[in-house]
């Protein structure tokens, strides 16, 4: 089984403050999040749900996408979780059971 990589959203309500990461560990680094253990910007603003995901099979595309993301305008963000997750129900629930 081969390696997966995650670009990942995160938020703290619907319509609230947006986080995009990327990590190759999705359960632990969303899990460090909603613990609020990480110093920064995801601490600062309570930014705890997962509201959108995307897997990659190597680093390189999912790095690329990461940074893609961060030059969208926030409409486009929107659209993108909205297109998957109409409600910004939470996510990790699911990656987790």
């Amino acid at each position: 089984m081969s390696k997966q990589y995650h670009v990942y959203i995160m938020t703290n309500r619907k319509d609230g403050t947006l986080y995009i990461g990327v990590s190759g560990d999705i359960i632990g680094r969303v899990a460090q999040h909603r613990e609020r253990s990480l110093p920064g910007f995801t601490k600062k603003y309570n930014l705890t749900r997962l509201v959108h995901i995307e897997a990659f099979d190597d680093p390189e595309n999912a790095i690329l996408r990461e940074k893609r993301l961060k030059k969208w305008n926030r409409a486009w963000k929107v659209d993108l979780i909205e297109s998957t997750n109409p409600n910004w129900d939470d996510l990790y629930p699911a990656l987790v059971s």
